[in-house]
């Protein structure tokens, strides 16, 4: 391997990182993003759509980012993805109400899920295959970690800037990432699927400064400009109680882009390759099936916001909830009458239908949905007791179980030709399951003792153990060129499987805090929460026993044996 397939490696672990910490970055800035969008602290429901944002662009999006990876190349859409998730950056931290501020986020979903299926598979196709598992483990355990490293990161940078600080860096990052993507491809002349520039579209590039300048202007609004009696004109809007962007410069804005984007379009037939081929992406778009995946997208993006703008004190699902679903099952009837008509659909005929493969998909959802109980409650649970006032010290906690995921996953992916691939993800998903039976009995002073680490390293290779025979099955039982689809999927359904799991589990949770202090008023604050609390731990066991026992059904008959461990982790995401 070179020196720049090395760097290139490197740069792709801290995109996957870059992407892992940005789905927990607002956990602390939102209070501060709420003001800034002008929505009252007391108003929080109304800031649920900053955070399902998000996961609406990361769930919704992937499948059609898989499969067009499979299409392109890893590389290009490793570039977009970058791109998208710096414009995203730059929209949120320039955001000044919810709508804008949605936008971001949702730009940033759709970037960073991107990130993650491109990642892996270029990995998997840098090294060899004696090489693949440690790199593409470490990889994998990268993305487990913004969980812990998201709100740290929101922390360190709101303890000395505001939170347009956090895009800020991210937009730079972002930005830096693409430039050196695309610089060190040009050096890694062995790397798959390379595009490579002669020529840069200096007309491209003009527009784009001008949108951006423009653009950046409309947001910000600076005051000494709209005080001035000369430039303060391009501030007015064209009509009375207009948008910002019926303005001058609002409007120059808008032009410029629109003659960037005819300009992508039309370009090569004008003065040579364009900044972005649009005509070869909207190829790809439609190679992909891109009605197809817009069906899928609207299907996943309803379970999204059914789950995550619900409040948990009141209902599993919020009160739009059930439209939201039948939007789904809508969405779903089309999709299947789709694929069946459908020449090249995104999800190829009879791709699923070996039991292995949709029932990898099932027990990733069951893993998802138990999985977030260890990465929400496990430092929820040190906050409430032994880590009251120090969010470090509850992630220091969660840090033992999530050291112990990658040597799961690693162990997993080497067992995997000598165990098959049910009973090795039973056994994994077992011994998750044990663990959160003994963190459902730890009490107000577990945490001081060495005694809780056990069931915190337990649950977390429990956990690793079943990564690597999950996406195994799933790539045993489905073509080779379907496993960018497949990959994304799995991520898919382990995404959603999390978003359905925290919402129901904090729901059963909240009711038996209720009971408990209806039947003893006397209950100390510390006391309903560690009832809480446990009460999730012991809803996330029967997840994992679940999974445990559909995986000996539904995996068993897979043959993993004759898949490499590097291409079972690759689809780890």
């Amino acid at each position: 391997m070179s020196t720049a397939q090395r760097l290139l490696l490197t740069l792709c672990s801290v995109a996957v990182a870059f992407a892992a910490v940005d789905t927990y970055v607002v956990v602390l800035a939102l209070p501060d993003m709420m003001a800034g969008a002008g929505i009252p602290v007391e108003e929080l429901q109304r800031a649920a759509p900053i955070v399902s944002g998000f996961l609406l662009g990361y769930v919704a999006m992937l499948p059609l980012i898989g499969r067009i990876a499979d299409l392109r190349g890893q590389v290009p859409v490793l570039t977009m993805s970058l791109v998208v998730f710096a414009v995203g950056s730059l929209v949120t931290a320039l955001s000044y109400d919810l709508p804008s501020m949605v936008a971001g986020r949702f730009l940033q979903g759709v970037g960073g899920g991107g990130l993650v299926p491109a990642t892996m598979s270029l990995v998997a196709a840098l090294y060899p295959v004696e090489r693949r598992g440690l790199p593409l483990g470490l990889v994998s355990a990268v993305q487990e970690f913004g969980s812990v490293l998201g709100p740290l990161f929101g922390a360190a940078v709101l303890s000395f800037t505001s939170w347009r600080g956090i895009f800020a860096i991210n937009l730079a990052g972002g930005a830096l990432l693409a430039v050196a993507v695309v610089a060190t491809t040009r050096g890694a002349s062995s790397t798959p699927d390379v595009p490579r520039r002669r020529v840069p579209d200096l007309v491209g590039l003009v527009l784009l400064a001008v949108t951006l300048a423009a653009g950046f202007v409309t947001f910000v609004q600076p005051g000494s400009l709209q005080r001035d009696l000369t430039w303060g004109q391009l501030f007015i809007p064209y009509v009375d109680g207009g948008s910002r962007w019926f303005t001058p410069v609002g409007l120059a804005a808008i032009a410029a882009f629109a003659i960037l984007v005819l300009w992508c379009w039309f370009g090569r037939w004008l003065g040579g390759p364009p900044l972005v081929d649009l005509r070869g992406w909207l190829g790809h778009l439609l190679a992909a099936d891109l009605l197809g995946a817009g069906l899928l997208a609207v299907a996943l993006g309803g379970i999204v916001l059914a789950f995550a703008t619900a409040d948990p004190a009141v209902a599993v699902f919020s009160p739009q909830g059930p439209w939201f679903l039948l939007g789904s099952a809508l969405a779903v009837v089309l999709l299947v009458l789709h694929l069946r008509r459908a020449d090249a659909p995104i999800v190829p005929r009879g791709a699923l239908r070996p039991t292995p493969a949709w029932g990898a998909l099932v027990v990733s959802f069951l893993v998802g949905w138990a999985l977030i109980a260890a990465l929400v409650d496990i430092p929820l649970f040190a906050r409430t007791t032994t880590q009251r006032e120090s969010q470090l010290g509850a992630a220091l906690i969660l840090l033992r179980f999530l050291a112990a995921l990658p040597i799961g996953a690693v162990v997993g992916g080497w067992l995997l030709r000598r165990v098959n691939a049910g009973v090795l993800t039973a056994a994994g998903m077992a011994a998750a399951g044990a663990g959160f039976l003994a963190m459902s009995n730890w009490g107000a002073h577990s945490l001081d003792g060495f005694a809780s680490t056990i069931p915190l390293v337990v649950g977390g290779l429990g956990f690793g153990l079943a990564l690597a025979p999950v996406n195994a099955a799933i790539l045993a039982t489905t073509d080779d060129d379907a496993h960018g689809l497949a990959s994304a999927l799995v991520v898919v359904a382990r995404m959603v499987g999390m978003l359905v799991g925290i919402s129901a589990l904090t729901t059963i949770g909240l009711r038996h805090l209720y009971d408990a202090q209806a039947a003893d008023p006397s209950l100390s604050i510390t006391e309903l929460g560690i009832v809480q609390e446990q009460s999730v731990f012991q809803g996330a066991a029967v997840a994992a026993f679940a999974a445990a026992v559909l995986a000996v059904i539904v995996l068993s008959r897979a043959r993993t044996r004759d898949v490499d461990t590097s291409e079972a982790l690759r689809a780890g995401g």
